[in-house]
């Protein structure tokens, strides 16, 4: 007698929809444990936090040279600088010679806020993980930080809640 061995190539149907299966739940369990969401929210809160730490350098140098903190504008979409020739520095232009670029929220939805007394500063931006953020303003009333209602700026001036804020030295957000 003489018997056939037959070659078999390749998987069948059932084997590959196995496989592919087994993949798919790797593959949900890995973007459930990466969070992308989560992690461009924590991309742009570290933007916003390293922004506001570069304007308060800036804010600093301008005081050493000046004896005062410049002056804030409340007009238009936002609170903002307010140059040494009286013109209003809007956010992603110019503020020569502290800075070159004074940055911009990375949300079109969203702007940083800056008042100024003369003597004291506040700088605010809304954070997208908001309280779940731990630099969050310690003191807040209404998920904002407590000053903002203090120094009388409307609720809404950062988009969203103002709950992250830094401030010259002598007072607290």
């Amino acid at each position: 007698m003489h018997s056939i061995i037959k070659n078999q190539r390749g998987f069948t149907l059932v084997e590959l929809i196995v496989v592919i299966g087994i993949l798919s739940i790797l593959a949900v369990a890995t973007m459930m444990a990466i969070n992308p969401v989560a992690q461009f929210q924590k991309a742009n809160d570290s933007k916003r936090k390293s922004d506001l730490a570069q304007i308060q350098r800036a804010l600093e140098t301008y005081y050493q040279d000046n004896g005062k903190y410049p002056a804030s504008s409340t007009s238009g979409p936002a609170y903002r600088i307010v140059r040494s020739d009286l013109t209003v520095a809007d956010w992603g232009t110019e503020w020569k010679p502290y800075m070159d670029i004074l940055p911009k929220d990375p949300s079109s939805s969203d702007y940083y806020v800056y008042y100024s007394t003369g003597q004291s500063y506040y700088l605010y931006a809304t954070l997208d993980r908001g309280s779940s953020d731990p630099q969050v303003c310690k003191n807040m009333v209404n998920n904002e930080c407590a000053s903002i209602s203090t120094n009388g700026i409307p609720a809404d001036s950062c988009g969203g809640p103002c709950d992250f804020g830094l401030t010259s030295p002598n007072v607290t957000p």
